[in-house]
């Protein structure tokens, strides 16, 4: 994952950080007015943590190398990322997902296990029909990873009904997110909105999960304009 395990942004205290979730909510709740949302749209919001994460990896040198490296790998594959998410009527910007997993690394591998561009772990790959053994492992193969990270963004997406919450899900986990709704909510379905309602609850890596993604997707649409 391009941003650290230790990102500053998450470093406030547990008032702090409750003011913080109340204030992205208001943020976010004008730009969800439409209850739902075509499900080839993931929302583009606008508001500070996008804005802090545009700036740390345009500024920041470590970030900015990594980021640097993913835009001269991103062309390589930009077309068949499309092209795949075109046929299942998918989000192109999801192609950020992969960006803040991996940089587009196909060699990436977490301290989790997790492999590829798309960083599935073992278990995940293996459901969605890749080997991953001592001699053969498909999350290598950059198509086959691809595949099996688009079927399984698929089904959080129709599980939670939200392209937000699938991906809390695919970071932090599709029970650790349900059971999250649950606690607060009662279900386990919602919209983009409850992301930021359930802020303060979600592990500190997957906070800015889609504020990152998004923050990438700022860059990529002018990377002159952020020094890239």
């Amino acid at each position: 994952m391009i941003r650290g395990r230790q990102a500053h942004a998450l470093q406030t205290s547990d008032l702090v950080r409750k003011i913080i979730a109340g204030f992205l909510v208001l943020l976010a709740l004008p730009l969800f007015a439409a209850k739902h949302l075509p499900r080839n749209v993931f929302p583009t919001l606008k508001h500070e943590r996008v804005d802090y994460w545009v700036a740390e990896f345009s500024s920041d040198k470590d970030y900015h190398k990594k980021i640097a490296d993913g835009f001269a790998r991103k062309a390589k594959y930009q077309e068949m990322l499309e092209r795949k998410l075109r046929k299942r009527g998918m989000p192109q910007n999801l192609i950020y997902l992969a960006f803040e997993e991996s940089a587009f690394n196909p060699a990436a591998r977490s301290g989790q296990h997790a492999v590829g561009i798309w960083q599935l772990m073992p278990a995940t790959a293996k459901l969605y029909g890749l080997k991953v053994s001592k001699k053969v492992d498909d999350r290598l193969k950059v198509e086959k990873e691809t595949d099996a990270a688009l079927r399984f963004l698929d089904h959080l997406y129709h599980y939670f009904g939200s392209w937000y919450l699938a991906a809390a899900a695919y970071n932090a986990g599709q029970h650790k997110i349900a059971r999250t709704m649950h606690k607060k909510f009662g279900r386990h379905t919602g919209t983009d909105r409850d992301y930021y309602r359930i802020w303060d609850d979600l592990p500190p890596q997957t906070r800015d999960y889609v504020p990152a993604i998004l923050a990438l997707e700022t860059i990529g649409k002018n990377p002159k304009k952020y020094g890239f």
